[in-house]
């Protein structure tokens, strides 16, 4: 059965300067209207740094771009979906290495200057044929258009019912011109915490050094990326790139235009996390749990992805039904210490539990607050502690166990 594509859910940034941007159909995928090549290129050499999956097995384009990341004089980016080149062995570590060769040919640019990445079906050879065509004709519709950026995250979509993008303007260069940051994304399923089936890429005009670049991706995966689960499942090819090219300014940031990317570079990640939980296959509600007072933000991060991860919490949310005993029962499973007779419990603003004890509540206004709305709310309060954490999830519905079960392997 074919996806149901739905809309963007927002406008398209605004395509930092000295990139361009080409998405088509080279025949990977099955549908010829879901394109299935990105190609996203600097017209200059360009630091990038990038976060990985941490799943003990890794697909080819993950160990590519890991051992040339961070780093400086990349020209690139080349993507594909519909074939994730993942336990495919020497051939897979070959055709990775033709991929970033092929596009590099076709944009003028060094050999070794491009960094890959694949999502798709796991365990297949990738057809060479057709992708080192589809890069060289990429290569030939490269553009700086809203549509050209729309097709390019097209590319990266698998199960996705929509392109993820998201970012803006920030800072001040010394010409007084603000800097741009443009971020797109692709996940539906198969998501897990330490990254999930998703790929990110966020480019930005500025300049930065490969260790800053390293350290700012990294802190704003673990507040973002990091924080967002659809099954709990992590998958083999989970990979966020940063490509920085100096185009709006050669110098590289410091002081308060540092503190402004990285700021503009989470809160983009985390609008891009939060899509992929929106998007997740079959979701009719996102469930945002903010957890706090606990001991640390990792603390803080086990009791959230506890209750998250529960198949039993997300068929609440999905049947409406404000049921807090199993909230309060997958955080206190989650393996971190904490006093029950503290814990605060509210959804979607109404407190449910209080002093080791349920709170009389409306349950009919509780479980239409839920219907109501395509997000819900689950506040914890552990204590006074330091640590908190906001973390992504979606329902879990029959629609999910359909689109999992029909799907090719």
């Amino acid at each position: 059965m074919p996806i149901a594509e739905t809309p963007l859910t927002g406008p398209v940034p605004s395509l930092p300067r000295g990139f361009s941007v080409a998405g088509l159909h080279a025949g990977l995928k099955r549908n010829p209207t879901r394109e299935d090549i990105s190609l996203v290129v600097s017209d200059r050499p360009a630091t990038a740094a990038g976060v990985y999956t941490q799943n003990l097995v890794y697909a080819a384009p993950v160990a590519f771009d890991r051992a040339r990341t961070p780093g400086t004089g990349f020209r690139g980016v080349v993507i594909n979906s519909g074939n994730a080149n993942a336990c495919t062995g020497s051939q897979g570590e070959a055709d990775t290495a033709a991929m970033a060769a092929t596009a590099a040919a076709a944009i003028g640019s060094l050999e070794g200057s491009v960094l890959v990445m694949s999502t798709g079906i796991i365990g297949e050879f990738l057809p060479r044929e057709k992708i080192e065509g589809g890069i060289k004709d990429a290569a030939l519709q490269l553009g700086t258009d809203e549509a050209s950026v729309v097709r390019a995250a097209r590319g990266l979509m698998t199960t996705d019912t929509r392109p993820k993008l998201a970012g803006d303007c920030f800072g001040r260069t010394a010409g007084g011109e603000s800097y741009r940051l443009l971020g797109m994304a692709k996940g539906a399923a198969m998501i897990g915490p330490k990254l999930a089936t998703m790929l990110g890429l966020v480019i930005t005009d500025a300049a930065l050094t490969p260790d800053d670049a390293q350290r700012l991706l990294s802190e704003a995966a673990d507040l973002t990326f990091n924080c967002v689960s659809v099954d709990g499942h992590m998958s083999t090819n989970d990979t966020v790139l940063l490509l920085a090219n100096g185009a709006a300014d050669e110098q590289p940031l410091t002081g308060d235009n540092l503190a402004a990317f990285g700021e503009m570079l989470t809160t983009t990640c985390q609008t891009l996390a939060r899509e992929i939980a929106d998007d997740g296959e079959g979701a009719t509600h996102v469930i945002r749990v903010d957890v706090s007072g606990a001991a640390s933000r990792d603390a803080a991060r086990r009791v959230a992805r506890a209750v998250t991860d529960s198949p039993l919490v997300k068929t609440a949310v999905s049947g409406a039904d404000p049921n807090w005993g199993r909230i309060v029962s997958a955080a206190g499973y989650a393996g971190v210490p904490f006093d029950p007779a503290r814990l605060v419990l509210r959804l979607n603003g109404i407190e449910l539990f209080r002093n080791a004890s349920p709170v009389a509540f409306d349950a009919a206004a509780a479980s239409a607050s839920i219907r109501a709305q395509r997000e819900t709310v689950i506040e914890l309060d552990l204590g006074d502690g330091p640590g908190t954490i906001r973390f992504f999830s979606s329902d879990l519905t029959a629609e999910y166990v359909r689109l999992n079960a029909d799907y090719h392997t």
